[in-house]
């Protein structure tokens, strides 16, 4: 990657250290905010309304940084940051989930005729299905890449289109199809992965290689197209194999007591089934799920798919699993005076009985490795504070990621189906049928170069959170209330 290469030896190099727990979904609206989730109120994508058992869609409760310097009268440009709502009051030019890849929402611009212009120029985003599908055949996969890459040269077009009108205090864009291109294809990059098909990979040649070069290509566009204008890059995190057992998280909580399953629904009179159906279900799993037909992959995003349901008894369980992403599991207590039919009384009760939960948790052994299943279990409230932590998860569970977890729809299931025993509860077996084969990991890359910055590294990380503020400093304006810092070395060199 040699404009990247070129970039590191004239600059600042650093990592950045994204927010332990809420790596997956807090990730952008942390980032651009300069604020934790608890000062947020948003740590994923869905999450439970307050004062409720019902899942909705969260209002970030802070102001992107980008709002704050268009008060100041900064001209800004925003071109498809993920997960961000649309400023249109924003003092230049906002774009919003134009390819579509960790979307919100459809396509939409202000001002309003940038969507227009965009569409006139370009088209519509090259991936014309969801990142998110499911692919099984070379063909597929080849197409993927395909529209990855083309969709990057598109994006670097249209960065250096709008970057040419000139005037700018701020110009921030990010290349999501390394995001996609990680979780989809990690199998195919990684030889040691237990889905890698070496035949497709050697036809198809390294996938994600072939869209982080488009990306390094595109880069080098871009920076000539900006001149001696100093320039941050960063990634907000990093990518490798898909790891843990989320997937069995729930079935775990109800084994240990500490969540109750719904009740059954009344018994429904017996259905005649068919010798074929009978057949298909006695074959081996992994056996079905190979010779299902391929999924049908959904369309890019027009509207949010359906809100997923609790899926515990609220009236009986003193805790239960709440949607946190796949690398840390997130529970949250049954509180009274907080649920609405809370179960565990707020205080002594309820420490005694995360401490117990915590020491249940940690005794589980992943038969795959003979370790731990879980890394951690911490109390949301020991890592962050802010006016909206009641709305976060209140226990954070960290799976042991020693080992890769396989898919049932990918290479016969390898590696897919988990075993993990407890003198609490004896066997749980759980099988991911989740398609993903790559994740984030908490460690990203950060470069700063021009102004009077001289190369070098920086002697520690900086958190994400820090991004924002530095990124105001920058023109002279503070971000207010922000968790994160200014990064001193970037301040003063640029």
């Amino acid at each position: 990657m040699p404009h990247l290469g070129a970039l590191m030896a004239r600059g600042l190099v650093g990592a950045t250290r994204g927010l332990e727990g809420f790596l997956v979904g807090s990730t952008w609206t942390s980032l651009y905010t300069g604020t934790n989730p608890a000062g947020t109120g948003s740590h994923y994508i869905v999450q439970l309304e307050p004062g409720t058992y019902r899942y909705h869609h969260p209002t970030v409760r802070r102001e992107a940084f980008w709002s704050v310097l268009s008060r100041a009268g900064k001209r800004v440009a925003i071109i498809d940051v993920p997960l961000t709502e649309l400023d249109r009051n924003i003092n230049g030019v906002h774009l919003v989930d134009w390819s579509g890849i960790e979307a919100l929402s459809a396509f939409s611009t202000f001002p309003p005729e940038v969507r227009d212009e965009v569409k006139a120029r370009w088209g519509a985003y090259p991936l014309r299905l969801s990142c998110d599908g499911y692919r099984r055949t070379l063909e597929e996969y080849r197409a993927f890449i395909d529209d990855l890459v083309r969709g990057v040269e598109m994006r670097a077009e249209l960065t250096t289109h709008f970057l040419a009108k000139g005037g700018w205090d701020l110009f921030m864009q990010v290349f999501t199809e390394s995001h996609c291109a990680g979780h989809q294809v990690w199998h195919l990059h990684d030889p040691e992965h237990p889905a890698h098909d070496a035949t497709m990979a050697a036809k198809l040649g390294d996938p994600l290689r072939r869209v982080y070069i488009a990306i390094d290509q595109a880069i080098g566009r871009i920076l000539e197209a900006a001149g001696d204008g100093p320039v941050i890059l960063f990634t907000a995190h990093g990518m490798s194999y898909w790891y843990g057992a989320q997937f069995v998280l729930q079935d775990i909580l109800f084994r240990l007591g500490a969540s109750e399953a719904p009740a059954a629904p009344a018994p429904q009179p017996p259905a005649r089934v068919s010798l074929t159906r009978r057949l298909w279900r006695a074959l081996p799993r992994s056996l079905r799920e190979s010779l299902r037909p391929p999924a049908r992959l959904p369309p890019r995003i027009e509207e949010l798919p359906p809100l997923p349901s609790l899926g515990v008894d609220p009236l009986r369980s003193k805790c239960f699993m709440v949607r946190n992403g796949h690398l840390t599991g997130g529970i949250r207590l049954n509180l009274r005076g907080r649920e609405p039919n809370g179960v565990l009384q707020p205080g002594p009760e309820a420490d005694a009985f995360c401490r117990t939960l915590a020491r249940d948790l940690l005794e589980i052994i992943d038969e795959r490795t003979g370790r731990a299943l879980i890394r951690r279990v911490v109390r949301t409230s020991e890592l962050f504070q802010g006016e909206h932590l009641a709305d976060l998860p209140d226990l954070l569970v960290d799976w042991d990621d020693a080992t890769p977890t396989g898919s049932s729809l990918h290479a016969n299931g390898a590696a897919a189906t988990v075993r993990v025993r407890s003198p609490r509860f004896g066997v749980i077996e759980g099988t991911n049928r989740f398609h993903r084969t790559g994740d984030h990991r908490i460690e990203g890359l950060l470069v700063a170069a021009g102004g009077r910055l001289q190369p070098g590294r920086l002697d520690r990380a900086v958190s994400t959170l820090d991004i924002a503020p530095t990124l105001t400093a920058l023109s002279g304006v503070p971000l207010d209330g922000a968790d994160g810092r200014v990064i001193p070395e970037i301040l003063e060199g640029l």
